[in-house]
C-alpha cells in the first residue's frame, strides 16, 4: 500500500516545511507579492490623469428635433405616449425619453416608431413622411 502524502494545510505548515528537504523532498520557496497587506485595490498614480482623459466621453442623446417630430407624429395619430409604447412594444418610459431627448438612440426602436407614426427619425430627412413603396431586397 502507497503512502499518502501530506494534505495541503499539513504540506504548508512551519514543520513539514522543515521536515521536506530531510526527508529529499523539494521545497519550493516563493514570495508572494504584498502578501500580508489587503492591496487588491491598490490606488495608482495613473488613476486621476484616467478620470481626466475619460471625462470627454458620454453617450449620444436623442436631439431635441427628433423628440420633437416623434410627439407631433404621436399626436397627429391621436395617440397618448402610452399607447404609442404599446403599439411599439416598449415602456412609456422610453416614448417619454425619446421625446424630452433623455434617450440613447437605439436604431431598432427609432425603427418601430417611424413605423409607427409614419414619420422619418433617422437620416437627414427628419419629419418627413415615410413612402409606402416596395422595399429594396
Amino acid at each position: 500500500k502507497a503512502k499518502k502524502g501530506p494534505t495541503a494545510a499539513q504540506a504548508k505548515s512551519k514543520q513539514a516545511i522543515l521536515a521536506a528537504p530531510r526527508q529529499g523532498e523539494d521545497v519550493e520557496t516563493s514570495e508572494k507579492w504584498a502578501a500580508d497587506q489587503n492591496k487588491q485595490h491598490s490606488i495608482t498614480k495613473n488613476t486621476a490623469k484616467l478620470d481626466r482623459e475619460t471625462e470627454g466621453l458620454h453617450h449620444d442623446r436623442v436631439t431635441l428635433e427628433v423628440g420633437k417630430v416623434i410627439q407631433q407624429g404621436r399626436q397627429s395619430k391621436g395617440l397618448m405616449q402610452k399607447d404609442l409604447a404599446m403599439k411599439i412594444n416598449e415602456k412609456p418610459q422610453v416614448i417619454a425619453d425619446y421625446e424630452s431627448g433623455r434617450a440613447i438612440p437605439n436604431n431598432q426602436v427609432l425603427g418601430k416608431i417611424e413605423r409607427a407614426i409614419g414619420l422619418k427619425l433617422q437620416g437627414k430627412d427628419i419629419g418627413k413622411p415615410i413612402e409606402k413603396g416596395p422595399r429594396a431586397k
